[in-house]
């Protein structure tokens, strides 16, 4: 059986963070195994968007809670507003009290 690629290998993790929650781009890359792949997350999250399935990248963000992804949904409030439909307060694309939200699948899935 065929090793799941770097990209599959992310969509696997951003599937199971829980709605109305977010975690960031060096965060699934650390979990991965490849810290200081972060960018290479984004790549993943922006192709993720044309895929029929749902992968819900609006829920990972930068390490400061920026919506530095937003440009990739379309809609310029496409991803601040999925994200306040799930109770979260974005101000100048930022999450408000962003620690409350994180989702860290280090220590959420304890694998």
């Amino acid at each position: 059986m065929k090793e799941p690629s770097f990209f599959e290998k992310v969509y696997q993790i951003v599937k199971l963070i829980p709605k109305g929650r977010v975690t960031s781009y060096g965060t699934i890359a650390e979990y991965l195994g490849s810290k200081g792949s972060a960018r290479m997350v984004g790549w993943a999250m922006n192709k993720s968007l044309s895929f029929p399935e749902d992968i819900p990248a609006h829920r990972v963000v930068n390490r400061k809670g920026l919506l530095t992804g937003k440009i990739h949904f379309g809609g310029s409030n496409t991803m601040k507003q999925l994200l306040e439909n799930e109770g979260m307060i974005i101000e100048n694309d930022q999450i408000i009290d962003f620690e409350k939200f994180f989702w860290d699948p280090a220590k959420e899935l304890m694998v």
